[in-house]
């Protein structure tokens, strides 16, 4: 069976969906954010504060080439997408749904981007951040979710539906 993975900006609610989605159709659920910080023993913002965004990146890489699971919810790390070859390691076995939110709503839900763990460099802010990623998600969606004024109840059912006509 494929595993269903989410991709999409920080605070799209990938992980919540993803865990009411696996409790509804039965399966698994893994995220990917919260394995790095397992395996690392600390926080991602810590990895970027201490390593910096090479290192981080380096190390998301490494932890989805690694992942070894099948007919499971994925939830993903936003900046995943600037690896090709996790890309191509999450595609090989499962169909990747773009939770795809507007900026502004985005901004709104995360209130503190310099403790959120967010892979931007300095002189970079969200706003530009979302503008970079945005053209990713969409290239290597399988199906792409407007959640713009949905709920996480709503979008779980529009994933189920998605996923099982995928």
């Amino acid at each position: 069976m494929r595993n269903i993975v989410l991709i999409g900006m920080p605070g799209v609610g990938k992980s919540t969906i993803g865990q009411r989605l696996a409790s509804a159709l039965g399966r698994r659920f893994v995220d990917t954010d919260a394995l790095m910080e397992q395996q690392q023993g600390r926080s991602l913002q810590d990895i970027i504060d201490r390593d910096g965004l090479t290192t981080f990146l380096s190390i998301e890489e490494q932890v989805v080439l690694g992942l070894t699971v099948s007919g499971h919810v994925v939830a993903t790390g936003g900046s995943v997408v600037y690896s090709a070859r996790a890309m191509a390691r999450l595609k090989e076995n499962g169909m990747l749904i773009y939770l795809k939110v507007p900026y502004a709503e985005i901004k709104a839900r995360i209130k503190d981007e310099s403790n959120r763990g967010l892979v931007m460099s300095k002189e970079q802010d969200l706003l530009g951040l979302y503008e970079e990623r945005t053209p990713l998600y969409e290239a290597y969606a399988d199906a792409v979710i407007e959640c713009a004024g949905r709920d996480v109840a709503e979008v779980t059912r529009m994933v189920t539906v998605i996923a099982a006509a995928g």
